[in-house]
């Protein structure tokens, strides 16, 4: 499998555009670039049967980020907060940076 360069980082503000979980936003807390997946804060929420341990001594049934695949998920623009598509562009110093399609403006 193929580490490609995604479209989106840790720490951006993405939009799901598909699935269970569709027209939530939340913020990126893991990108998995292997399986192409990305964890959303808030989003495509699971329950997992936890046994009593030190972290959690009362145990039970946890809600947990379950990964997102990275298709179905849109980076939300800082300035309109609306979806928008990436593209990338050279800057004035010659490095590759992320642009919006709505916009044209860099996204940091």
């Amino acid at each position: 499998m193929a580490n490609k360069k995604l479209h989106i980082k840790k720490g951006d503000t993405v939009y799901v555009i598909s699935g269970e979980s569709k027209g939530q936003q939340g913020r990126v807390l893991q990108v998995m670039r292997i399986k192409e997946q990305a964890i959303v804060e808030g989003v495509n929420l699971i329950s997992k049967h936890q046994k009593p341990s030190s972290k959690h001594p009362q145990g039970g049934i946890i809600k947990k980020e379950a990964g997102i695949h990275i298709s179905n998920l849109m980076l939300v623009e800082p300035k309109t907060g609306k979806p928008t598509r990436i593209g990338r562009k050279r800057n004035e110093d010659g490095k590759l940076v992320r642009i919006s399609k709505k916009s044209g403006e860099e996204i940091k």
